[in-house]
């Protein structure tokens, strides 16, 4: 007969630390151990979509004003393009278009009033001029700057075009070689020129003009589109007959910095701090109508309304910019 052994006792393995020695410790453990309140959870959640939020609107203004840049500046020039030649065109054939920086009443030409038609037929260019070289006129086309006679008049003129946005007039303004004709219509009548050559930044300058000459510059950005890196001026000499000139109120002396070359306009900062409040407002009325309402109503109503602040901020952005961008 076997004698059986007593089983040892078991015993629970000894947990590390120290057991808690009062009420007051207990509670703090559990509390420690305890998962975050609903509230905290919240707080998480409501920090994280703030921040996903930011950065969704700084991807989207990013997209959007590359889209512009890139895509609907040149619409926009294109029909910029075809109102100022209907208004010039009708200005030739009554006989009204300007011949000097006034009208025929004496009053000083708008900014971005049409003064001439540019053919460049070497690089492609058919283009009606402005008056006024700020950003915003550039837009719309090669601008003349106000200080200068008007092309084919005896003196010096000159034209300013951008190089990459806004139909990038003057892209290709370095492939023009000395020698190569083209002409300039304006109120009285066509206007031939040859080039002379081109000149950059540190360039010798071209001599004094003499009595009964006529010299125009073209003047653009010159290095990759969009990324500037500096100026390139064209010379032209006229050989049609130079025109009297016409009266010019304006002089270098006074012409504005957004007028000359790389020129910034910041006149209107206003209208673009504007169109960012109503873009933000649109938006938090849009999550308020989308907790309320639901995507679909949120969608076809804010959509629309979005798009139109978002173009009108993308637009005074684009102002901002140096004129021969």
């Amino acid at each position: 007969m076997k004698l059986i052994k007593p089983r040892r006792p078991i015993r629970g393995r000894r947990s590390k630390g120290k057991a808690p020695n009062s009420a007051a410790a207990l509670a703090a453990a559990n509390a420690a151990r305890a998962p975050k309140s609903a509230h905290e959870v919240f707080e998480l959640s409501t920090q994280d979509r703030f921040v996903r939020g930011l950065i969704g609107m700084v991807g989207v203004l990013v997209v959007a004003f590359l889209v512009n840049i890139l895509v609907f500046s040149h619409i926009y020039h294109a029909v910029a393009q075809q109102n100022l030649r209907n208004d010039f065109r009708e200005q030739l054939a009554l006989a009204t278009a300007p011949t000097a920086e006034v009208d025929l009443n004496n009053i000083i030409l708008k900014q971005g009033a049409a003064v001439a038609v540019l053919d460049i037929p070497a690089i492609g260019v058919h283009e009606i001029v402005a008056e006024g070289t700020d950003s915003g006129t550039l837009r719309g086309g090669p601008g003349h700057r106000r200080d200068t006679v008007l092309p084919g008049q005896q003196g010096a003129s000159i034209i300013m075009g951008r190089a990459g946005a806004y139909g990038a007039t003057f892209a290709r303004l370095q492939e023009l070689k000395p020698g190569t004709k083209f002409t300039i219509i304006t109120a009285q009548g066509k206007q031939i020129f040859q080039t002379l050559g081109l000149r950059y930044a540190g360039d010798l300058t071209l001599p004094d003009l003499q009595a009964g000459e006529s010299r125009l510059v073209l003047l653009t950005a010159r290095g990759a589109p969009y990324v500037p890196n500096g100026v390139v001026r064209l010379d032209a000499k006229l050989i049609s007959q130079v025109q009297p000139a016409g009266l010019r109120v304006s002089s270098f002396i006074n012409v504005p910095r957004e007028d000359r070359e790389f020129g910034f306009d910041f006149r209107f900062v206003w209208a673009l701090v504007l169109a960012l409040q109503l873009l933000i407002a649109l938006e938090v009325l849009a999550i308020w109508a989308f907790n309320r309402v639901g995507s679909r109503g949120t969608y076809l109503v804010f959509g629309p309304l979005i798009f139109f602040a978002l173009v009108l901020v993308m637009d005074q952005t684009t102002r901002l910019l140096p004129n021969l961008l």
